[in-house]
């Protein structure tokens, strides 16, 4: 099989499309992609691939257009990534998750050339695509929609050569702080954060690996998927997480490698078939979105898998920081070292200089994989980069060994009498008590203070739990200014796509429960003394 009959149509060396077709070429039988028990080959993965991208290029899509999805996990979005990757056409996918008015907004904000629907999310994008500003073209995925017939497009672009540059993926931030920026990664990004992954976390031929993820995410792709379709493994693409179908396909397809976030190994680990599933074909299980509470490792390791903790961000393609599974059991919290050609610093936030040797600061990343900027927005990504380095806006430390630690996103620390309080730590505090199962933390508007934090707490196995004990406790184990002003005791705390603690939602929440107790403190003259002289007893500034 050839990648083109043209001379001229040549890709550049670290174009994606021409994996799927290389592949084919060397292990057309092997298996690519295990869909809900239907199984597709190498060989027939980059014949549909190849025909699509032909397509596409004759109804005028090619570098520098962007088709949307709007798609769950399955082969005909994987057929359409590496079609667009072949033809050089950036590929949006979008999510599924989000409401009519909310993706109507992310489709006028990528402006796509066309729209490829799954059908089972045909009315949400059918909704949106009437809410959205324009009318792109739309059509069906898959092999009677799509690649049975593409629309021609409105502005047909020229056809020339892959580039390695040209945008590959545009992925758009789950929008927890402000309006979703879509993040372009080009080619290139992509390729070396797979030969990255390659070198750390390799796989084989072999290796058969579990997709939970949601493909609008990087991580679906840049997270063993991609790896696995270069070096010939078996992807199994799965729909949804539900923790007992998963631990089946574990056992079942005898998965050797996945990756998810700690929430989705926790759930795995508490559900009552965790005990009866033969888990011995694991041999790498990846962690990334949070860092793992301690316990969780444990609970995986005492079944012999234990977890790989990964540290990364989507405009750095996502990779930065790893931690062999080896080391991670030691080393609670610890997020790891660098990836291969990938640079990290640790730079003081104020005066943006590099710090050297054990540091706590902002994490800062440069490397061949890093972004190539936020789609429309110069502004945006102007803000994130300075010169080649990405601010990451995570605060981390570093130890003697140079392994890293993230202590909190820079954005969520806020400031209470000129003293900087770190949610993380503060929740970590609160988590001691035996009766809390989770909990975050927020900052607030103060008068007094300029910030104070507010507490959301879940208790352990519905226990009763009081507010005034979970402030005792937190009495006990924090200094005077972390101390949070107010505890919410709740059911749940919110989440964002991928199990991602919502913070926005929780402050929106916090100000809500403060107003109150402001009124109160106008009115009386009296209570903001009185925290004052509570704050300020016994510390040392």
């Amino acid at each position: 099989m050839s990648r083109t009959a043209d001379p001229d149509l040549d890709d550049g060396p670290h174009t994606i499309g021409r994996w799927i077709v290389d592949r084919a070429t060397r292990s057309p039988g092997r298996i690519a992609i295990d869909d809900r028990g239907v199984t597709v080959d190498y060989a027939t993965l980059a014949a549909r691939a190849t025909e699509l991208a032909e397509a596409l290029r004759q109804a005028g899509y090619g570098p520098g257009a962007r088709v949307a999805t709007v798609s769950g996990n399955s082969t005909d979005h994987v057929v359409a990534f590496f079609a667009c990757a072949i033809a050089g056409v950036a590929f949006v996918p979008l999510s599924w998750r989000l409401t009519p008015r909310e993706l109507a907004e992310v489709l006028t904000r990528s402006a796509p050339a066309l729209v490829l629907i799954e059908d089972e999310h045909a009315a949400l994008a059918g909704e949106a695509l009437r809410l959205a500003d324009g009318m792109p073209r739309a059509a069906a995925l898959g092999t009677t929609g799509v690649e049975a017939s593409v629309p021609r497009a409105v502005s047909p672009m020229a056809r020339r050569p892959v580039r390695d540059d040209d945008p590959l993926l545009v992925i758009f931030t789950s929008g927890s702080e402000a309006a979703p920026k879509g993040v372009v990664l080009t080619n290139a990004n992509c390729f070396w954060n797979n030969l990255a992954l390659a070198q750390a976390l390799p796989l084989t031929q072999d290796d058969v690996v579990l997709a939970m993820l949601p493909q609008f995410h990087v991580a679906a792709w840049n997270c063993q998927p991609l790896l696995a379709w270069w070096v010939g493994a078996t992807v199994v693409l799965e729909r949804s997480f539900q923790p007992a179908r998963v631990l089946r396909l574990i056992e079942d397809r005898q998965v050797t490698a996945m990756m998810g976030v700690p929430t989705q190994y926790a759930l795995l680990a508490g559900d009552r078939e965790w005990r009866q599933t033969d888990a011995s074909s694991l041999r790498l299980a990846l962690v990334g979105g949070a860092t793992m509470p301690a316990s969780l490792q444990e609970a995986w390791t005492a079944r012999g898998v234990p977890l790989t903790q990964g540290y990364g961000l989507t405009e750095a393609a996502p990779n930065v920081l790893h931690l062999p599974a080896a080391e991670a059991a030691g080393a609670p919290g610890a997020v790891g070292r660098p990836y291969p050609h990938v640079s990290v610093r640790i730079v003081d936030p104020a005066s943006e200089l590099a710090l050297e040797g054990e540091a706590t600061g902002e994490l800062w990343v440069r490397g061949p994989s890093v972004f190539a900027g936020y789609l429309g927005d110069d502004d945006a990504t102007a803000r994130a980069m300075s010169g080649e380095w990405l601010r990451t806006g995570d605060l981390a430390s570093r130890d003697a060994s140079g392994v890293y630690r993230i202590v909190d996103r820079l954005k969520d620390i806020f400031i209470s009498g000129g003293e900087n309080v770190a949610p993380a730590e503060v929740e970590h505090a609160l988590c001691l008590h035996p009766l809390v199962e989770a909990a975050a933390v927020v900052g607030v508007p103060d008068a007094v203070w300029g910030e104070r934090g507010v507490a959301f707490v879940v208790p352990a196995g519905g226990a009763a739990l009081s507010a005034d004990e979970v402030l005792a406790h937190a009495r006990r184990n924090l200094a005077a200014f972390k101390i949070p002003v107010h505890v919410a005791i709740v059911d749940t705390l919110p989440r964002s796509t991928i199990e991602k603690l919502a913070r926005s939602r929780l402050r929106d929440e916090a100000r809500l429960l403060v107003e109150p107790l402001r009124d109160q403190e106008d009115r009386a003259g009296e209570r903001a003394p009185a925290v004052v002289r509570e704050r300020t007893k016994g510390e040392s500034r």
